[in-house]
């Protein structure tokens, strides 16, 4: 197993599971919905299918969970006043909050790589995702 790329990141991302289980345990937020968060608190106001887009997740996935966000008081959904087939996201002030409580918690050091290494790798897991995906297009 050690000469496949795939387990390699696949146990790499079960591994980052175990890391953020005891922040978002804290908070009673799934994985998913810590990812949703943060991609709320880096790009504002936002449509669903453009928040969609940016998690790689279908419309049909993303809603229950915006659903059970905004139960919990950290987002709101309202339709775009300019168009009313879209329905805006946005964070209330409770979920723009966690980024200074339990998400202030700076888990870089948990990999054991320098900023200079997180950032290399960072950079190219990105680029093999992209490449995986123009290559399924592909096909």
């Amino acid at each position: 197993m050690a000469d496949y790329l795939c387990f390699a990141v696949y146990s790499a991302n079960l591994a980052f599971g175990r890391a953020y289980r005891p922040i978002l345990d804290e908070l009673g937020l799934t994985y998913t919905q810590y990812i949703t968060i943060i991609v709320l608190w880096e790009m504002g106001n936002v449509t669903v299918g453009a928040l969609g887009e940016k998690l790689f997740l279908e419309s049909n996935t993303l809603t229950p969970i915006l659903k059970k966000l905004e139960a919990m008081g950290y987002l709101r959904r309202q339709r775009d006043p300019s168009d009313e087939r879209q329905v805006l996201v946005s964070l209330t002030e409770a979920g723009r909050d966690l980024r200074k409580n339990a998400f202030g918690r700076n888990l870089v050091e948990a990999t054991g790589l320098s900023k200079d290494e997180f950032k290399k790798l960072q950079k190219s897991v990105s680029a093999l995702r992209d490449n995986l995906i123009r290559h399924a297009h592909d096909e």
